[in-house]
Protein backbone atom coordinates (compact mmCIF):
# COMPACT_ATOMS: atom_id res chain seq x y z
CA UNK A 1 0.00 0.00 0.00
CA UNK A 2 1.50 3.32 -1.10
CA UNK A 3 0.65 6.25 1.14
CA UNK A 4 -0.34 9.84 0.34
CA UNK A 5 1.59 12.21 -1.91
CA UNK A 6 0.94 15.31 0.24
CA UNK A 7 1.01 15.72 4.01
CA UNK A 8 0.12 18.47 6.47
CA UNK A 9 3.13 18.81 8.78
CA UNK A 10 2.92 21.39 11.58
CA UNK A 11 0.63 23.56 9.44
CA UNK A 12 2.72 23.31 6.24
CA UNK A 13 2.11 21.12 3.20
CA UNK A 14 4.86 18.68 2.27
CA UNK A 15 4.66 17.29 -1.27
CA UNK A 16 6.41 14.09 -2.27
CA UNK A 17 8.97 13.38 -3.42
CA UNK A 18 10.86 15.54 -0.93
CA UNK A 19 13.91 17.12 -2.56
CA UNK A 20 17.29 17.64 -0.88
CA UNK A 21 19.26 20.06 -3.05
CA UNK A 22 22.44 20.14 -0.97
CA UNK A 23 23.75 18.03 1.90
CA UNK A 24 27.06 16.70 3.17
CA UNK A 25 27.87 13.61 5.20
CA UNK A 26 30.44 11.22 6.58
CA UNK A 27 29.92 7.56 7.42
CA UNK A 28 31.70 4.57 8.96
CA UNK A 29 30.73 0.95 8.50
CA UNK A 30 31.31 -1.58 11.31
CA UNK A 31 30.63 -5.27 11.36
CA UNK A 32 28.20 -6.37 14.08
CA UNK A 33 26.97 -9.61 15.60
CA UNK A 34 24.20 -10.77 13.27
CA UNK A 35 22.11 -12.34 16.05
CA UNK A 36 22.28 -9.14 18.11
CA UNK A 37 21.25 -7.08 15.08
CA UNK A 38 18.37 -9.48 14.50
CA UNK A 39 17.21 -8.97 18.08
CA UNK A 40 17.40 -5.19 17.69
CA UNK A 41 15.26 -5.39 14.54
CA UNK A 42 12.75 -7.71 16.22
CA UNK A 43 12.52 -5.42 19.26
CA UNK A 44 10.92 -2.80 17.00
CA UNK A 45 7.89 -5.08 16.92
CA UNK A 46 7.70 -5.97 13.22
CA UNK A 47 8.49 -9.04 11.13
CA UNK A 48 9.90 -9.62 7.68
CA UNK A 49 13.32 -7.93 7.89
CA UNK A 50 16.49 -9.92 8.50
CA UNK A 51 20.06 -8.62 8.81
CA UNK A 52 22.21 -9.47 5.84
CA UNK A 53 25.31 -11.41 6.86
CA UNK A 54 28.31 -10.06 4.97
CA UNK A 55 30.24 -12.99 6.40
CA UNK A 56 29.30 -15.82 8.75
CA UNK A 57 27.68 -14.41 11.87
CA UNK A 58 28.45 -10.77 11.05
CA UNK A 59 26.15 -8.05 9.74
CA UNK A 60 26.95 -4.48 8.70
CA UNK A 61 26.11 -1.43 10.83
CA UNK A 62 26.54 2.00 9.25
CA UNK A 63 26.92 5.11 11.42
CA UNK A 64 26.40 8.35 9.52
CA UNK A 65 26.33 12.08 10.24
CA UNK A 66 24.44 14.20 7.70
CA UNK A 67 24.00 17.96 7.48
CA UNK A 68 21.07 19.01 5.28
CA UNK A 69 21.91 22.46 3.94
CA UNK A 70 19.13 23.11 1.40
CA UNK A 71 16.03 20.96 1.19
CA UNK A 72 12.26 20.84 1.45
CA UNK A 73 12.41 20.05 5.18
CA UNK A 74 14.77 22.92 5.99
CA UNK A 75 18.36 22.81 7.34
CA UNK A 76 19.17 20.31 10.10
CA UNK A 77 21.65 17.73 11.37
CA UNK A 78 21.06 13.99 11.55
CA UNK A 79 22.77 10.91 12.96
CA UNK A 80 21.77 7.54 11.57
CA UNK A 81 22.24 3.96 12.74
CA UNK A 82 21.54 1.76 9.71
CA UNK A 83 21.67 -2.00 9.12
CA UNK A 84 22.12 -3.71 5.78
CA UNK A 85 19.16 -6.13 5.42
CA UNK A 86 18.06 -8.85 3.04
CA UNK A 87 15.64 -7.93 0.31
CA UNK A 88 12.32 -9.28 1.68
CA UNK A 89 11.28 -10.21 -1.86
CA UNK A 90 14.51 -12.06 -2.63
CA UNK A 91 16.14 -13.37 0.57
CA UNK A 92 19.40 -15.25 0.49
CA UNK A 93 21.62 -12.63 -1.15
CA UNK A 94 25.28 -13.36 -0.51
CA UNK A 95 27.38 -10.97 1.53
CA UNK A 96 29.63 -10.24 -1.44
CA UNK A 97 26.62 -9.55 -3.63
CA UNK A 98 25.21 -7.20 -1.01
CA UNK A 99 28.44 -5.25 -0.73
CA UNK A 100 28.53 -4.90 -4.51
CA UNK A 101 24.93 -3.68 -4.43
CA UNK A 102 25.80 -1.19 -1.70
CA UNK A 103 28.57 0.18 -3.88
CA UNK A 104 26.11 0.59 -6.75
CA UNK A 105 23.64 2.36 -4.47
CA UNK A 106 20.85 -0.21 -4.84
CA UNK A 107 21.16 -2.05 -1.53
CA UNK A 108 18.50 -2.50 1.16
CA UNK A 109 19.04 -0.78 4.51
CA UNK A 110 16.98 -0.40 7.68
CA UNK A 111 17.10 3.08 9.24
CA UNK A 112 17.15 1.87 12.85
CA UNK A 113 17.89 5.03 14.88
CA UNK A 114 17.69 8.62 13.61
CA UNK A 115 18.35 11.51 16.02
CA UNK A 116 17.86 15.00 14.47
CA UNK A 117 17.94 18.60 15.69
CA UNK A 118 14.89 20.04 13.88
CA UNK A 119 11.26 19.88 15.02
CA UNK A 120 9.85 20.10 11.48
CA UNK A 121 11.98 17.28 10.08
CA UNK A 122 11.21 15.20 13.17
CA UNK A 123 7.46 15.58 12.61
CA UNK A 124 7.80 14.94 8.85
CA UNK A 125 10.09 11.97 9.25
CA UNK A 126 7.87 10.21 11.75
CA UNK A 127 4.58 11.24 10.15
CA UNK A 128 5.39 10.50 6.49
CA UNK A 129 8.01 7.73 6.34
CA UNK A 130 7.91 6.30 9.86
CA UNK A 131 11.55 7.14 10.43
CA UNK A 132 12.39 6.75 14.16
CA UNK A 133 13.50 10.35 14.65
CA UNK A 134 14.14 11.81 18.10
CA UNK A 135 15.38 15.25 19.11
CA UNK A 136 19.08 15.53 19.87
CA UNK A 137 21.97 17.99 20.17
CA UNK A 138 24.82 18.06 17.66
CA UNK A 139 28.41 19.30 17.49
CA UNK A 140 29.69 18.47 13.99
CA UNK A 141 32.68 19.48 11.85
CA UNK A 142 32.21 18.69 8.17
CA UNK A 143 34.76 21.25 6.95
CA UNK A 144 38.05 19.89 8.30
CA UNK A 145 40.07 17.15 6.63
CA UNK A 146 39.18 14.87 9.56
CA UNK A 147 35.41 14.89 9.99
CA UNK A 148 34.02 14.82 13.51
CA UNK A 149 30.50 14.43 14.87
CA UNK A 150 29.12 14.33 18.39
CA UNK A 151 25.44 13.66 19.13
CA UNK A 152 23.72 13.74 22.54
CA UNK A 153 20.13 13.50 23.77
CA UNK A 154 18.60 14.20 27.18
CA UNK A 155 22.00 15.39 28.38
CA UNK A 156 23.71 12.06 27.62
CA UNK A 157 26.21 11.28 24.90
CA UNK A 158 25.03 8.89 22.21
CA UNK A 159 28.18 8.73 20.08
CA UNK A 160 31.21 10.65 18.89
CA UNK A 161 32.61 9.63 15.50
CA UNK A 162 35.69 10.81 13.63
CA UNK A 163 36.43 9.91 10.02
CA UNK A 164 39.89 10.55 8.60
CA UNK A 165 40.57 11.75 5.07
CA UNK A 166 40.08 9.13 2.38
CA UNK A 167 41.08 8.72 -1.26
CA UNK A 168 39.13 10.79 -3.83
CA UNK A 169 36.65 8.81 -5.92
CA UNK A 170 34.68 10.06 -8.93
CA UNK A 171 31.24 11.48 -8.30
CA UNK A 172 28.24 9.45 -9.36
CA UNK A 173 27.30 10.09 -12.96
CA UNK A 174 23.68 8.97 -12.70
CA UNK A 175 20.93 8.59 -10.13
CA UNK A 176 20.98 5.49 -7.95
CA UNK A 177 18.30 4.22 -5.59
CA UNK A 178 18.66 2.76 -2.12
CA UNK A 179 15.66 0.91 -0.69
CA UNK A 180 15.34 2.23 2.85
CA UNK A 181 13.18 0.60 5.50
CA UNK A 182 11.77 2.02 8.73
CA UNK A 183 10.01 0.55 11.73
CA UNK A 184 7.76 2.69 13.93
CA UNK A 185 4.77 1.82 16.12
CA UNK A 186 4.67 -1.73 14.79
CA UNK A 187 4.56 -0.68 11.13
CA UNK A 188 7.29 -1.41 8.58
CA UNK A 189 7.64 0.90 5.58
CA UNK A 190 9.87 0.86 2.51
CA UNK A 191 10.88 4.13 0.87
CA UNK A 192 12.92 4.61 -2.33
CA UNK A 193 15.78 6.92 -1.37
CA UNK A 194 17.20 8.36 -4.59
CA UNK A 195 20.77 9.61 -4.62
CA UNK A 196 21.59 12.19 -7.27
CA UNK A 197 24.86 14.01 -7.84
CA UNK A 198 27.79 13.63 -5.45
CA UNK A 199 30.86 15.86 -5.26
CA UNK A 200 33.97 15.59 -3.12
CA UNK A 201 33.57 11.92 -2.27
CA UNK A 202 36.45 10.29 -0.40
CA UNK A 203 36.64 6.74 0.93
CA UNK A 204 39.10 4.36 2.58
CA UNK A 205 39.47 1.15 4.50
CA UNK A 206 39.18 1.74 8.24
CA UNK A 207 39.89 5.36 9.08
CA UNK A 208 37.26 5.90 11.78
CA UNK A 209 37.21 6.23 15.56
CA UNK A 210 34.04 5.72 17.63
CA UNK A 211 33.26 6.63 21.25
CA UNK A 212 29.96 5.57 22.79
CA UNK A 213 28.30 7.36 25.69
CA UNK A 214 25.66 6.53 28.31
CA UNK A 215 22.46 7.10 26.29
CA UNK A 216 20.25 4.02 25.62
CA UNK A 217 21.15 4.18 21.92
CA UNK A 218 24.82 3.90 22.92
CA UNK A 219 23.98 0.93 25.14
CA UNK A 220 22.22 -0.73 22.21
CA UNK A 221 25.22 -0.13 19.95
CA UNK A 222 27.47 -1.76 22.56
CA UNK A 223 25.13 -4.76 22.63
CA UNK A 224 25.70 -5.26 18.89
CA UNK A 225 29.36 -6.18 19.52
CA UNK A 226 30.66 -3.81 16.87
CA UNK A 227 34.08 -4.52 15.42
CA UNK A 228 36.92 -2.64 17.09
CA UNK A 229 37.84 -1.07 13.76
CA UNK A 230 35.65 0.26 10.99
CA UNK A 231 35.48 -1.81 7.84
CA UNK A 232 35.30 1.33 5.66
CA UNK A 233 34.69 5.06 6.04
CA UNK A 234 33.69 7.77 3.58
CA UNK A 235 32.77 11.43 3.32
CA UNK A 236 30.85 13.40 0.71
CA UNK A 237 31.24 17.18 0.44
CA UNK A 238 27.98 17.78 -1.44
CA UNK A 239 25.16 15.53 -2.57
CA UNK A 240 21.56 15.71 -3.73
CA UNK A 241 18.80 13.24 -2.94
CA UNK A 242 15.07 12.74 -2.84
CA UNK A 243 12.63 10.67 -0.79
CA UNK A 244 9.63 9.13 -2.51
CA UNK A 245 6.32 8.05 -1.00
CA UNK A 246 6.61 5.17 1.47
CA UNK A 247 4.95 1.80 1.04
CA UNK A 248 3.61 -0.08 4.04
CA UNK A 249 4.84 -3.68 4.01
CA UNK A 250 2.75 -6.68 4.89
CA UNK A 251 4.25 -7.56 8.27
CA UNK A 252 2.28 -10.79 8.38
CA UNK A 253 4.76 -12.28 5.92
CA UNK A 254 7.64 -14.29 7.46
Amino acid sequence: MTLHETYDILGSTVTLPVQIRSARCFVAGYTADAEAVGRAIAAAGTAGLRPLQIRSGRALCMLVFVEYLDGDLGPYHEFGVCFLVEDPAAPGTSGLGALRALGRGDAHALIHQLPVDGEFTLAAGRGIWGFPKIMADFDVDHASATKRGRVSADGRLIAELTVRRGIPVPGAGSETTLQSYSQLDGVTRRTPWRLGSTDGTRTRLGGASLTLGSHPIADELRSLKLSRRALTSSSVADLTMSFDAPRVLDTARP
